[in-house]
């Protein structure tokens, strides 16, 4: 005979979650937990596939993680106050979890357009990645130009060191494309 031991621990569990959220925005948060059960019945219905426990865990986390941003370091107690900025400062708390923390904030700000919680979205536009371009460090003018230099007027610089040199200065090559060179 199958108990109901696995549903009750993971009600629990959820339930702990969204007390865990600031007082103010936590009906918005209960709300979003009961749509994202409503969803798993039905996907169960429809013989679709359900999210697991796990999942409406794991996405309720994140609520509390953003209601707890929101009023401690933002100092906002209405989830319509949200903007894209504070969910960007949020996502660059802990920017390996970015794509999972943007997917369900998006899902949860969705929810809230819908319920006329908030006006907009401020999740929409985002994308999972992070800023492109060179992030690390580079060399200063100066530096630069006392290599350029050396690679132009330099006696004893060999010519595969001032050719990959000047490359690099020029095209802005990595380490990795000049290895490759």
């Amino acid at each position: 005979m199958a108990t109901d031991q696995a549903e009750r621990l993971a009600a629990g569990r959820r339930q702990r979650r969204i007390d865990a959220a600031p007082e103010t925005l936590r009906p918005t948060v209960d709300a979003f937990a009961d749509f994202m059960m409503r969803s798993r019945e039905r996907a169960r219905r429809a013989g679709t596939r359900p999210r697991s426990d796990t999942t409406v865990e794991a996405a309720l986390a994140i609520m509390r993680d953003l209601a707890r941003f929101l009023a401690s370091e933002r100092g906002k107690q209405d989830w319509a106050l949200t903007d894209v900025h504070d969910v960007e400062a949020f996502l660059a708390s802990s920017p390996k979890a970015r794509q999972r923390r943007l997917v369900v904030l998006g899902q949860f700000f969705r929810f809230a357009r819908s319920r006329k919680i908030v006006l907009v979205d401020p999740s929409r536009g985002l994308t999972a990645r992070g800023p492109s371009g060179f992030t690390g460090a580079t060399l200063t003018l100066d530096q630069q130009r006392v290599l350029f230099r050396r690679w132009t007027t330099g006696p004893a610089v060999h010519p595969h060191e001032a050719l990959l040199g000047m490359l690099a200065l020029l095209h802005g090559a990595s380490s990795r494309e000049v290895k490759m060179l």
